[in-house]
């Protein structure tokens, strides 16, 4: 497994273990993480810290040249919000663990040329369907449904 999709999965981890939802996401540039971050939205009774929007957070002010040249690695397929900001910030590639338990706003990336590859990653796909069989009441809340 590539490292900083195992990167994003750490992160989808420690989000577990503080009583949240477990998604997890690193922004590469230039073969080094410059952000990392995981759903915290419980944590910090966020509307909009998932694991994609934690990760933008925490990799500070970056001029647009160097979103424009990193890779966004999640262990989720994005949602709408966090597809938004991909195109906002003109990250040209996002590598998805998983989007069988979830099916985020892909469609609409590709239509702006981003660049998806979704692994389909057993680790991602089990943290995500255990989580939502124990507790699908803030799964669906998270999503809006």
């Amino acid at each position: 497994m590539d490292e900083f999709m195992k990167a994003a999965i750490e992160e989808a981890e420690k989000g577990l273990l503080e009583g949240g939802i477990p998604i997890g996401s690193v922004i590469v540039h230039k073969g080094k993480i410059i952000g990392r971050g995981h759903n915290r939205r419980v944590q910090k009774g966020s509307v909009i810290l998932h694991g994609e929007m934690d990760a933008l957070e925490n990799a500070g002010r970056q001029p647009a040249s160097v979103y424009r040249e990193s890779v966004l690695y999640t262990t989720l397929s994005p949602c709408p919000m966090c597809s938004g900001a991909i195109l906002l910030y003109g990250i040209p590639k996002v590598i998805i663990g998983e989007n069988k338990t979830f099916m985020g706003d892909e469609v609409h990336l590709k239509s702006y040329g981003v660049n998806l590859e979704v692994l389909q990653d057993e680790t991602c796909i089990n943290l995500m369907t255990n989580f939502i069989e124990k507790n699908p009441t803030l799964w669906n809340e998270d999503i809006g449904v």
